[in-house]
């Protein structure tokens, strides 16, 4: 669902898109392999992730309803920034993007 709404969004230019679709397949290997521990928390960043893209991509932006997504997104990682530090610098790194985006 991510990878399609980043495709056809009109509210992403195409350096930001192509940014975004990398980070994105990062944070699926990392989920992926997150997920075979644990199992819930992968499946909470999964979600957090697909928000935090639908808010990002619409049109019509609500700031502090994208922050909030973002916010929930970096949280859900917080507690594996020791065990998986990959996974929560590809997440950083998408906030960051989204926050570039002058969101």
């Amino acid at each position: 669902k991510i990878e399609a709404r980043l495709h056809n969004s009109a509210a992403l230019g195409h350096d930001q898109r192509t940014e975004l679709l990398n980070l994105l397949g990062q944070l699926k290997t990392e989920i992926t392999e997150l997920s075979k521990t644990h199992q819930e928390q992968a499946e909470s960043i999964a979600s957090f992730a697909e928000v935090s893209a639908s808010e990002a991509t619409r049109k019509s932006k609500n700031p502090q309803t994208l922050r909030h997504s973002i916010g929930g997104l970096q949280s859900s990682v917080g507690e594996f920034e020791s065990t998986h530090p990959k996974l929560a610098a590809v997440v950083n790194r998408i906030a960051s993007v989204l926050a570039n985006m002058g969101i």
